[in-house]
């Protein structure tokens, strides 16, 4: 197994999008297979050698970010072992965890199947994915990393294997379930009796009432054990696919256009004008103006922007195309401002400035040197405008500068404030804080994606209590006796003690 101690060849494992610095390690270890990194696992469990999971690097909570302890590395890890299509259309992958999630899309694509997904970061690692139940644009229609995955293979701190189906291991009436490791043994643990907010949701570990077992290795932040392989759902793929930006003068006007498009999409609607939305995405003004560096056709007026898209036939095409043009200029906007992509390369085109906005946010916080203060909040779908009126008020009195974007299909929001020094992030950090107020008393979460790590231990305690983190801590210990994998993601290793 190749292993790298030299400073030089570990520095970028000692980084991620979140930009917290000063973490630091002895060794770097990159395992081929499950028997090297199971080898590995049980000599740092009788070593109490701290072990941080490394996948891709695009995390933004510090989940990647070690501060002692060795380095397990997945990168190697990363063949697609098989992708099958079924006679109904649809099909299923075996992937290992460092597989990086641009070459799975890739992959399915050429046996014509679909990965709903679709996390927006594209380089990120399938097992970094299920780590946080990643979603990206389409998770409106299609849902979260969470609902695709049909089985695991994960390494415990022991060495053990936990090789888990979904549907095959449920939790009782009091909570407790038995994990069956490769051994013949199995594992008894009682999951946490804290209620989850009926939002998206990737804060702490997963619990709810007669809950499959392996929901709960989805969304655990590396720190019960390791994703080394994941069988995954795909579907048909889409017969067409529409995508649109249109620009509004008014933000509001934008937000207008949002609601009624959900409204129109559900399916209980009743409506037969063929609106029917697999994405909703919403940028402000200031996410317009900071994309306009890049993009200098952005209309210059604009103040609110959606991007969107559906899936169409050739049939359906030019009259959904319509449709969606009288819904853009009932709320206000002009077709003149308006992208629509049909091909491929258009289509391209629009999302690379969908990616363009967070790739210029983290440009921004490396350059100043300071800690990304971005949130994950979602809220509940009528309690989303109380959520943007908290963000934009607060805001506009710190006078702290900030883009609001994402996924408002699922009342998702990602507000990135962008402080100029060290000052100005100490207040943004206290804002955060009263976001995170406001969320949870509107029946929020404090991370819908991108998980807990280091950043946001404070946030997960206003939301499930101190017993909830003790809950989740008995849990770790209960999963990984010696404690040593994923230290301080989640929660504190003060609890572990």
């Amino acid at each position: 197994m190749l292993s790298k101690k030299d400073l030089d060849l570990t520095q970028s494992y000692l980084e991620d999008y979140s930009n917290i610095r000063g973490g630091f390690c002895d060794a770097v270890h990159l395992p081929q297979n499950d028997i090297e990194a199971s080898q590995l696992l049980k000599e740092s469990s009788q070593k109490k050698i701290p072990i941080t999971i490394s996948g891709a690097g695009t995390g933004v909570a510090g989940g990647r970010v070690p501060f002692g302890g060795d380095i397990l590395s997945l990168e190697k890890m990363n063949r697609i072992l098989e992708i099958k299509k079924f006679p109904s259309g649809e099909g299923e992958a075996l992937l290992e965890g460092g597989v990086l999630l641009q070459d799975f899309l890739d992959a399915a694509e050429a046996k014509e199947l679909f990965y709903p997904p679709n996390p927006t970061e594209k380089s990120s690692c399938i097992g970094g994915n299920i780590s946080t139940s990643a979603s990206g644009a389409r998770s409106f229609r299609f849902g979260t990393t969470r609902d695709y995955v049909l089985g695991l293979k994960v390494l415990l701190s022991s060495g053990e294997v936990v090789d888990i189906e979904r549907g095959k291991i449920f939790s009782d009436k009091d909570g407790y379930m038995d994990l069956p490791l490769g051994s013949g043994d199995s594992l008894r643990i009682k999951v946490p009796g804290y209620k989850m907010p009926k939002v998206k949701n990737a804060a702490g570990y997963y619990s709810k009432a007669r809950m499959d077992a392996i929901d709960l290795f989805i969304g655990q932040e590396g720190t019960l054990g390791i994703v080394t392989r994941a069988r995954l759902k795909l579907l048909k793929p889409l017969k067409g696919l529409l995508d649109c930006y249109a620009f509004f003068s008014r933000q509001q006007d934008a937000l207008n256009f949002i609601y009624k498009a959900k409204n129109r999409s559900r399916k209980s609607s009743g409506r037969g004008d063929g609106l029917d939305a697999i994405s909703l995405e919403f940028f402000d003004g200031n996410s317009l103006r900071l994309l306009r560096q890049r993009n200098k056709n952005i209309p210059g007026e604009a103040e609110g922007a959606v991007y969107f898209g559906q899936e169409v036939d050739k049939d359906s095409e030019s009259t959904i195309i319509d449709a969606w043009a009288d819904l853009i200029q009932e709320c206000g906007g002009s077709l003149d401002d308006t992208w629509f992509a049909q091909t491929k390369k258009e289509q391209d085109e629009l999302a690379r400035v969908r990616h363009d906005l967070p790739d210029m946010v983290n440009e921004y916080i490396k350059q100043k040197k300071i800690t990304k203060v971005g949130t994950d909040l979602a809220v509940p779908d009528e309690k989303i405008d109380d959520m943007i009126g908290c963000y934009t008020k607060l805001l506009g009195e710190a006078g702290l500068p900030y883009v609001m974007f994402g996924h408002i299909g699922d009342s998702h929001l990602h507000v990135n404030i962008l402080p100029t020094d060290e000052a100005g992030c100490k207040r943004a950090k206290d804002i955060y804080k009263l976001f995170v107020e406001r969320a949870l008393s509107l029946g929020g979460t404090v991370s819908a994606e991108h998980g807990i790590g280091k950043t946001k231990h404070a946030y997960l305690e206003m939301m499930y209590g101190k017993n909830g983190l003790k809950e989740m801590a008995g849990l770790k210990k209960r999963i990984d006796p010696p404690c040593i994998l994923g230290l301080d993601n989640i929660f504190s290793k003060e609890l572990l003690r």
